[in-house]
């Protein structure tokens, strides 16, 4: 078992290094640049033009590491296939605002509907071929469910979402949301590998391939994931959890994800209800801090160790 999360981690690293001196001249080549917000950070200016839809290399290596395995590891399919479904989603979301030059790209309607038809499948698929249960393992208390009956579906689907677009929130820096998942899925393999769970391939292969990813996505960004990327993993954690029982633990080791949401949520909320005010100097969080004079590496540094320090809270949980 040592030996397949190894093999599955050093594979999916090197198709993701080795592919990334290609994909990003190929993304210049279709003008594939990130837009900046105008209202933004002054500092993120500089990253106009800078390529985006850079989640195609972390999809690609990790559905070509999960398919050397998936014979043996059936339990990795419903993963990669939220994971592939939400990236699709976030590809097309990608494609029509830096390609096709629309710059709302989906309209909030259409993503909405696209990452419910892929929540759709996954439900469908863990309760008719799998024996996995929709009962949650309680942190801190071993052995203990909660079990929601006929709640649990709608329950999954509001998890599902809420942790897509709270990793999707958190890709605003240089590094900060693969930084971030790294820690989650490293946290993921353990617990895989600890349970028998017959996930670790695929948990190990995003580990791997956000490795990869993150030497061209680290201070000063040569790519970014984009939508395609971020939903992709959002859509990870959450499979992820739920075959291992865990939906609940998302809220311990996504704190930044959960907290990077809460505080758009807030922001909004206060600025329609207050006439203008605003909580935050920006939302989501990272920004606010960026506006306070903190440095993009700094940010992502202290991110990173908060989701590191909450994985060991969680590992002590279980």
């Amino acid at each position: 078992m040592g030996k397949i999360s190894i093999t599955a981690v050093m594979f999916s690293f090197f198709v993701s290094s080795l592919l990334g001196p290609m994909l990003i001249p190929f993304l210049r080549w279709l003008k594939c640049g990130q837009m900046v917000r105008s209202d933004g950070p002054a500092a993120h200016l500089k990253k106009m033009g800078t390529p985006t839809m850079g989640g195609v290399l972390i999809l690609f290596s990790v559905t070509a590491t999960s398919l050397l395995f998936i014979k043996d590891y059936p339990r990795i399919a419903p993963v990669l296939l939220l994971t592939v479904g939400f990236g699709l989603v976030g590809l097309m979301d990608d494609y029509i605002k830096v390609v096709c030059r629309r710059s709302m790209g989906l309209s909030p309607w259409q993503k909405l509907l696209g990452q419910l038809l892929v929540t759709g499948i996954f439900v469908w698929y863990l309760t008719c071929y799998t024996d996995v249960s929709l009962a949650m393992k309680v942190p801190f208390l071993p052995g203990r469910y909660l079990d929601f009956g006929v709640w649990n579906i709608p329950i999954l689907f509001f998890v599902t979402l809420g942790t897509a677009n709270g990793t999707n929130f958190t890709d605003g820096l240089d590094g900060l949301a693969g930084s971030v998942t790294l820690m989650v899925a490293v946290f993921f393999s353990v617990a895989a590998i600890g349970s028998s769970a017959g996930i670790e391939p695929v948990t190990c292969a995003v580990a791997g391939a956000l490795m990869g990813f993150l030497l061209f996505n680290v201070h000063p960004a040569a790519v970014f994931m984009g939508d395609t990327g971020s939903l992709a993993l959002g859509g990870f954690v959450a499979g992820c959890g739920y075959m291992l029982q865990m939906p609940l633990y998302i809220a311990i080791i996504g704190i930044i994800y959960l907290v990077e949401v809460c505080s758009v949520i807030l922001q909004v909320g206060y600025f329609r209800m207050s006439g203008g005010k605003r909580i935050f100097r920006m939302a989501p969080l990272h920004h606010h801090f960026e506006l306070c004079g903190w440095s993009e590496t700094k940010i992502t540094a202290l991110f990173t160790i908060i989701t590191a320090l909450m994985c060991l809270v969680a590992l002590r949980a279980m």
